[in-house]
């Protein structure tokens, strides 16, 4: 008997000097509600930043060499992008008889399929010159990935005036970043790549919350960087 009571007391003993686990410091799901705190979410987390990273790994280097390249043709003179520029006069067998006529004629000579990007008439009126008269103008410009034609014509002349610019190739990557002239299937893709970026940082937030630092490091960082953004936005 004394020697259970013994055991027992031993027992207690090492139970209360047995230091408590130290509670989690940090981390966990900050933004998530407490239902998902499990292994399955972290591993469908996981698997769609990464998915959604691979199917945007070639659209973001486009994008991401492009956007620096935009970013800085000004201030720098990142030398690269260039264009070819040639103009002529278009003779025309007859006046046309309208805007839509000539576009068709433009679209024919010039190997054109896509319809013009801007059409533009001017009317006729009067001029610094007393007694004369400016006739009705017509501006009709086509944009593709490829090149840019832009064309002007005075009702009345029998020749158009056209000027064609062919980028190189870092210009035309240049104007698939600014979709300049785009078809709608590229449109559509780069809206899928702007999707999965949307994705990957809200993915990436949940990740780091659950992986590394502190609720005071991520709200710090957030903040510092929505700081800079309006900071800069406002004075740029």
């Amino acid at each position: 008997m004394q020697q259970a009571i013994d055991i027992a007391s031993r027992q207690d003993l090492e139970a209360t000097a047995r230091p408590h686990p130290a509670k989690p410091r940090g981390g966990g799901h900050l933004f998530m509600p407490a239902r998902w705190h499990r292994p399955a979410v972290l591993k469908w987390l996981r698997r769609t930043h990464a998915w959604l990273g691979m199917w945007g790994g070639v659209l973001g280097l486009l994008f991401g060499t492009t956007g620096l390249l935009l970013n800085h043709r000004a201030t720098m003179k990142i030398p690269g992008p260039a264009y070819a520029n040639t103009q002529w006069q278009l003779s025309l067998d007859r006046k046309p008889d309208n805007i839509d006529a000539l576009v068709l004629h433009l679209q024919h000579e010039l190997g054109i399929a896509k319809p013009p990007h801007q059409k533009k008439v001017a009317p006729a009126g009067p001029t610094p010159w007393p007694g004369a008269v400016q006739p009705e103008h017509w501006v009709i410009a086509f944009a593709t990935p490829r090149a840019t034609v832009n064309a002007e014509y005075w009702v009345g002349n029998n020749s158009v005036s056209v000027k064609r610019m062919d980028p190189n190739l870092l210009a035309r990557l240049n104007r698939l970043h600014m979709a300049t002239g785009a078809s709608v299937p590229w449109i559509l893709l780069t809206d899928t790549l702007a999707g999965a970026l949307i994705v990957l940082s809200l993915t990436g937030v949940l990740l780091w919350t659950k992986l590394h630092g502190s609720r005071l490091l991520a709200l710090g960082l957030a903040g510092t960087s929505f700081g800079l953004l309006l900071l800069l936005g406002v004075s740029a």
